[in-house]
């Protein structure tokens, strides 16, 4: 190995390096083991598969041969938003920390509290954790809290753009501080690593907030091998008969068995999808738990009629975990053929192995999950990842609404490709109030430390934490909330101490407390014994129903209300599940790049045969409604708005719009004004460019579902409001955006 970053590594380390006859480091690695060595916050930031792992721990570990130490504590912490990750870690790094002699624990809800034990009886070497087990720590664990943590060198946050700008992310930064606060220490290192950053500052500022401009910045320029690229485009007719199929399973009763309707993955659709995936290791990201369910079905049939062995595996969050498990190890260790069709589940670094293509079914909804999706794809050296997009569009005919003869879904896939080629992806999301994850963590905090004075909470959490939006007076407005008769979470102590009202003793006694974010209340699927996963227990289901559920078929036998159990047994009917399901934020980027796409001409030599008639189809369109000229159309009785901005800011204006008793509907990326003409639609937009932005709350009243996190409803109107406002509005913006839409119909 030729002189570099690798002398500067502990003999120990470098030992392993020659064992594992790596000829190189890593360029990433080169970079960061001398800044990592050095101390300090540090940013990593490389593609996926680039040894982002190992440029932190390498030189992690060579700082903790070489310190000698010897009282008891851990001295790195690893935190990953998921336990299957932290059990590939543990697996992958297992062999560098024995031949450091260095102790490596897993901690996460799945790990046998025995081994939980030893390592708190003598904490010592690297512990992975996720942000809930780390949480149950502290809490159930205080007072043993500055022993653990006394001698912790560094922090590892893997995934960091999986935490940043969410409930977990807040919870995490505050969970660190109250670490770093508990053993007396202004900073404990951290260290995030990332493949999708987007605006490297903001990385650094989520990492350490407050002192984002101290973080240093550590970016990889491995190119990798490449990448091969194709958008497939469908033509689907809305009025052809759906596939139908028989129930020849004898004991299904066919009164309550329906035939499963296949019109959801169209024949050519998924003709291609098995000509392209058969015989090869692949990831097929179909997007909700339910169209996994279905397109796993549809693969593993088609297996079946040809008499193959099945090839096609479904995996997705409620699946149980030893069925996603058997996914993973036969992806990355069993050398049959094997595609899973995954939601976001196998999006992160999972070890799965080398996979041969990444299919995608429509645009998603960020470039920065694409671009994660691509990684897992074209590791081995010499072979280029193959990432294919399936874009199926209903045909519009004559009279379709303007919207259906745009196939924006199909333009969406267009502008993240164009993205992804630019390099760009989304930047991490501004800091929120978040005072639902506020709450959880006051809660969390008087647990930890028995009770606590308001003024020593504000200041770890919001002082020194990551809350610092909150101020003292808006603080004590959410505590006289959680305080309230009807809420009964906090009360105070003749002593002036925060404590635990009965309504939040309740809730710290649920196993569910760890969690910043709601779980859906599940009936678990069982089949002789085993249990495949969850379902929902909002969705009806009744005994002798038919289920399609980890890509097979089930006729329910009985469900156990009390137990909350689903017993089934295999049969030839099934319906798709229906799990709930929420859409991203686009951002404000991608549909200003969709706009360019459809009123330009350029050609893109990735579509295929359709999918380039489809954009041609969309771009006469776009020139036929004059959408070249106006953002403003009509719409039979309605007006159609054409903001072209992201999905935060086309909410906003929504509400300014109903805010002046226009009544209308986000759909898709324009606005639908009901019953008014284009120009009473205008001279509302006039209204709104000529006036200051208008009132907040206004608006933020008129949002349906403001409460969406695990605490919200502790909120008052007012601080639910000002979340509202915070977080999922862009009110400054809304004189900018009806001039924009103004100018160009006046151009």
């Amino acid at each position: 190995m030729l002189p570099s970053a690798f002398d500067r590594l502990a003999m120990p380390v470098r030992r392993w390096i020659w064992q594992q006859k790596w000829a190189t480091l890593r360029d990433v690695q080169e970079k960061a083991i001398p800044a990592v060595l050095a101390g300090g916050d540090i940013v990593i930031s490389a593609r996926t598969a680039a040894g982002k792992t190992e440029a932190a721990f390498l030189p992690l570990l060579s700082r903790l041969v070489n310190s000698e130490q010897t009282a008891d504590g851990f001295a790195v912490l690893y935190v990953a938003p998921l336990k299957a990750l932290i059990n590939d870690q543990h697996r992958r790094l297992e062999s560098l920390c024995e031949a450091c002699g260095v102790l490596l624990h897993k901690w996460h809800g799945d790990v046998d509290e025995n081994a939980k034990a030893r390592a708190r009886k003598r904490p010592s070497g690297i512990v992975l954790i996720t942000p809930e087990s780390l949480e149950a720590l502290l809490v159930r664990r205080g007072s043993e809290v500055l022993r653990l943590f006394s001698r912790l060198d560094a922090v590892v946050i893997d995934e960091l753009h999986a935490f940043i700008g969410t409930e977990r992310g807040m919870q995490l930064q505050s969970l660190l501080t109250r670490i770093e606060v508990a053993v007396g220490r202004p900073r404990i290192d951290r260290i995030g690593l990332s493949a999708t950053l987007g605006d490297m500052m903001l990385a650094a500022e989520s990492l350490r907030p407050g002192g984002g401009s101290s973080v240093s910045i550590v970016e990889g320029t491995d190119a990798g091998n490449g990448l091969k690229l194709q958008i497939r485009g469908y033509e689907l007719h809305p009025f052809e008969k759906p596939e139908e199929i028989a129930d020849d399973d004898p004991e299904t009763d066919p009164a309550t068995a329906e035939p499963f309707d296949r019109s959801e993955v169209p024949g050519a659709l998924a003709e291609d999808l098995f000509r392209f995936l058969r015989g090869r290791s692949n990831l097929l990201f179909a997007g909700s738990r339910a169209r996994v369910e279905i397109y796993t079905d549809r693969l593993s049939t088609m297996c079946l009629k040809q008499k193959l062995p099945n090839e096609f595996f479904a995996h997705h969050g409620n699946l149980a975990k030893a069925v996603r498990e058997e996914v993973e190890v036969r992806l990355r260790d069993d050398p049959r053929p094997t595609t899973a069709v995954a939601t976001m589940t196998l999006e992160l670094g999972i070890d799965i192995g080398d996979v041969a293509t990444v299919a995608q079914i429509g645009p998603g909804f960020s470039v920065a999950s694409l671009r994660q999706r691509v990684g897992r794809s074209g590791r081995r050296a010499g072979r280029p990842a193959i990432l294919r997009i399936f874009a199926p569009e209903i045909v519009a005919g004559p009279g379709s609404h303007p919207l259906d003869r745009l196939y924006l879904e199909l333009i969406q896939s267009i502008a993240m490709v164009e993205c992804l080629r630019e390099n760009w992806c989304e930047p991490p999301a501004h800091a929120g109030l978040h005072l639902s994850t506020l709450v959880h963590q006051l809660l969390a905090l008087i647990l930890q430390l028995g009770g606590v004075s308001p003024s020593v909470a504000w200041e770890v959490l919001c002082g020194r934490g990551p809350f610092r939006l909150v101020s003292k007076p808006l603080f004590a407005d959410l505590l006289r909330c959680m305080a309230h008769s009807e809420i009964q979470l906090v009360e105070q102590s003749p002593q002036g101490l925060l404590m635990l009202g009965a309504r939040g003793e309740q809730i710290a006694e649920s196993y569910e407390f760890y969690a910043v974010f709601m779980s859906e209340v599940e009936y678990r699927i069982v089949h002789e014994g085993r249990t495949l996963g969850t379902y929902p227990l909002g969705t009806p289901l009744a005994a002798g129903e038919t289920l399609i559920f980890a890509g097979r078929r089930w006729l329910i036998i009985e469900i156990d209300d009390d137990g909350r159990v689903i017993l089934v047994r295999p049969t030839r009917a099934g319906k798709p599940p229906q799990f709930s399901s929420g859409g991203g934020e686009i951002h404000d980027y991608i549909v200003d790049k969709m706009r360019a796409i459809l009123a330009g001409n350029e050609a893109f030599v990735y579509l295929d045969a359709c999918a380039s008639r489809l954009l041609a189809d969309a771009r006469i369109a776009f020139g036929n409604l004059g959408l070249h000229q106006q953002n403003i159309l009509p719409c039979g009785r309605n007006t159609l708005v054409f903001p072209w901005v992201g999905s935060k800011r086309l909410t906003t204006l929504l509400l300014a719009l109903m805010a002046r008793e226009l009544k209308g509907t986000a759909a898709w990326h324009a606005l639908e004004i009901q019953d008014v003409r284009c120009d009473g639609v205008a001279r509302h937009l006039q209204a709104l460019a000529d006036e200051p932005e208008p009132d907040a709350m206004r608006l933020a009243e008129r949002l349906s579902q403001p409460q969406l996190a695990k605490f919200d409803y502790v909120l008052s109107p007012e601080l639910m409001k000002r979340v509202t406002i915070q977080e999922r509005l862009d009110v400054s913006a809304v004189p900018w955006m009806a001039r924009r839409i103004l100018e160009l119909d006046r151009s």
